[in-house]
């Protein structure tokens, strides 16, 4: 379950930076730029979207770190202040899972002899080593997965020559968007060839966009 929502997590900052920068460099193209003046928007926004992402991220996580702490805390007391209570409270989470209401006793009496607290982090509050949040894991794993995607837009429109930057970053980075939704949707057990047409359908609508606003702001000017 924790890995199968990482990869969900790398897929969606994947997602981001290719729509994201894709879109912008569509959109500087249609303005009928310079090649280097797309370049150079499509790297701000790389660097941009990856620093956004991991800010966001971190915030999001530290705040889920902090509520951990705090249950944490809440839990040491309680075990603490009654820790008989605690060991009943223990005990029926294994009854209720199945075990017999002597061997649930056991089970509880031994876990919280050798960690009471992680005992109850686990089985009653649903902390884990495993599953605790890491603020700055988070931002660099959303950061990196950001910029991998951006890159691929970004790479496009370096080897493609001006007058084909629109049609090779569109062309280059639709099948790959289709293929990260199919993932996304694959992993959580949905079809997979509806998630790729929804992310192939959204990231097409973000390029016609932003290719619309570029194309109105080349002519005005």
């Amino acid at each position: 379950m924790h890995r199968t929502v990482w990869l969900r997590a790398a897929v969606m900052g994947a997602n981001d930076g290719i729509v994201s920068t894709a879109s912008l460099i569509i959109g500087v193209a249609a303005a009928s730029t310079t090649h280097e003046n797309i370049l150079l928007a499509g790297a701000a926004g790389l660097m941009a979207g990856a620093m956004s992402m991991a800010a966001a991220e971190y915030v999001s996580v530290s705040t889920q770190a902090d509520t951990e702490k705090a249950d944490l805390a809440i839990e040491q007391r309680s075990l603490d202040e009654n820790p008989e209570a605690e060991h009943e409270e223990l005990a029926l989470i294994y009854r209720q899972r199945g075990l017999d209401p002597e061997l649930a006793r056991q089970v509880a009496e031994q876990l919280m002899e050798h960690d009471a607290l992680g005992a109850h982090a686990r089985d009653e509050i649903g902390i884990s080593e495993e599953t605790s949040a890491r603020p700055i894991l988070a931002a660099l794993s959303s950061a990196a997965t950001f910029s991998i995607g951006a890159g691929l837009p970004l790479a496009v429109a370096w080897l493609s020559p001006l007058p084909l930057v629109i049609p090779t970053v569109a062309g280059a980075c639709l099948p790959l968007l289709a293929g990260l939704g199919a993932v996304a949707a694959h992993t959580g057990g949905a079809s997979m060839w509806i998630g790729a047409g929804r992310v192939a359908f959204w990231g097409s609508l973000a390029m016609v966009v932003t290719a619309g606003v570029g194309r109105l702001f080349g002519v005005a000017a």
